[in-house]
């Protein structure tokens, strides 16, 4: 998978996490190891903060639940608007959700 494909298969995963679910950066990275040979969550933290405007990049947030730097104000917002449970530092991580998981 070229970078650019890596890049585009990151943005359509984050595109089918339903409303109100959550992955971390780390999960996106996993669930698209195998295909992609490429396993880290910093990678997907940087193509998220360079092309994830176009996507509900509110969903993403690290292991511990803690919003997007710089963005936690927005994210809170919409996580609220679309049921997720939060917490004060972030969002509760029970609402992880898993590509096998379907929407």
């Amino acid at each position: 998978m070229t970078p650019e494909e890596y890049v585009e298969a990151v943005l359509e995963l984050v595109e089918r996490i339903p409303p109100g679910r959550v992955m971390s950066y780390g999960a996106v990275a996993d669930a698209l190891a195998e295909r992609s040979g490429r396993a880290s969550a910093r990678l997907v933290g940087s193509i998220m903060a360079r092309h994830g405007g176009g996507v509900p990049w509110h969903r993403v947030v690290n292991s511990a639940g803690r919003l997007p730097p710089g963005h936690e104000v927005e994210a809170r917002a919409r996580l609220r608007a679309e049921g997720a449970p939060l917490r004060p530092s972030g969002v509760d991580m029970a609402a992880s959700w898993s590509p096998e998981e379907g929407m």
